[in-house]
């Protein structure tokens, strides 16, 4: 049933379609590139760029180079990725638990995976043997556990898990403040609530190793299930009289999707909205089915994402607004907009 994701014409399509989306998305990593509070000419980092991937020697400003290639290229990337592993992760959520309000932000899972790193860096959970990575899945796996177990125990409907997404996310949010006001200092304190309201300042090449890989087995795990979710889209019994392994694909997308929210956020922090509007949006453009809607919801979450990160340098002059305040700017009313449409469906 899965493997048939990967027929002929589906990945002809899937390249067809592909093509003009990766040249939006280059377009779209060099203007994160060129802009900022130093604006730079395509020109120099174009020059930059070839000559850090072919040797093309062209005479370049060090200073700009340093910047493009050291700072602004792997904080660009870093957003792309997250962009596009937050949206997959509200796809994949909003498709197994049929909840158009699904998303890693509201279950809870972000909160959790906050409370996960910063348990390892403030409380040295772990004895310095585990990483920030690790922390965060350990914390986001069991935020979800955590809301799932609640919301089952309340009715399971969709307002229930949006409900105990709510209390999941307000008890992760009270452990990270307390485990903040426990054992951090001031300075730690000021960099932590920062970080937390999405950063990517000091985003750089060793954060982008760790981010593309999440996001390439994150996407690859979608493309292999886009039959199975859209099974799902008519419910967990539908899809298993459909010949699903219902159990064991819940487990292994809840799991992808875990991984990815939690390797992102231990890089740059809970950063809202993004998985919950990206779907909707692009529903919207190319349709309910996942063939086409997990490669339209990556990219215009890596897009929408460098976008929100451009703008969270220019918003105000000589500061760098955190890229969650940016996001949720946009996507709290697109929340809204959800909202109203739902209400006029029912």
């Amino acid at each position: 049933m899965t493997g048939a994701a990967v027929s002929g014409a589906f990945l002809e399509s899937l390249v067809r379609r592909g093509l003009p989306g990766v040249a939006v998305l280059a377009a779209a990593i060099l203007a994160g590139v060129v802009i900022g509070e130093t604006p730079l000419p395509f020109s120099t980092a174009v020059a930059v760029l070839a000559n850090h991937l072919w040797e093309a020697g062209h005479a370049v400003d060090p200073v700009d180079a340093g910047i493009i290639w050291h700072y602004r290229m792997p904080r660009t990337l870093v957003a792309a990725a997250c962009g596009a592993g937050l949206a997959l992760s509200g796809v994949v959520l909003q498709s197994l638990v049929r909840n158009a309000l699904a998303d890693p932000y509201l279950l809870g899972v972000s909160a959790g995976a906050s409370t996960g790193a910063v348990a390892v860096t403030i409380m040295g959970l772990g004895g310095g043997l585990i990483g920030i990575s690790a922390g965060a899945f350990g914390g986001a796996t069991l935020a979800f556990l955590l809301v799932a177990a609640l919301a089952r125990a309340a009715g399971g409907g969709p307002v229930q898990l949006v409900l105990a997404g709510i209390a999941g996310s307000q008890l992760f949010n009270a452990l990270t403040s307390f485990f903040i006001a426990k054992s951090a200092n001031a300075e730690q304190a000021r960099g932590i609530m920062f970080w937390l309201l999405g950063n990517l300042s000091g985003v750089r090449w060793p954060d982008v190793s760790l981010a593309l890989p999440a996001l390439a087995v994150g996407f690859v795990v979608c493309l292999w299930f886009v039959r199975a979710m859209d099974a799902f889209s008519f419910g967990a019994e539908s899809a298993a009289s459909l010949g699903v392994p219902v159990r064991r694909v819940q487990v292994v997308l809840i799991g992808v999707a875990t991984l990815m929210t939690a390797t992102m956020v231990s890089l740059v922090g809970s950063i809202g909205f993004v998985g919950l509007v990206i779907p909707h949006a692009m529903r919207f453009v190319v349709g309910p089915r996942h063939a086409r809607l997990i490669p339209a919801v990556a990219l215009a979450g890596a897009v929408f994402l460098i976008a929100a990160d451009v703008a969270s340098r220019l918003l105000i002059p000589g500061q760098v607004v955190p890229i969650g305040v940016v996001t949720a700017l946009v996507g709290a009313p697109g929340f809204a907009l959800i909202l109203v449409r739902n209400r006029r469906r029912a």
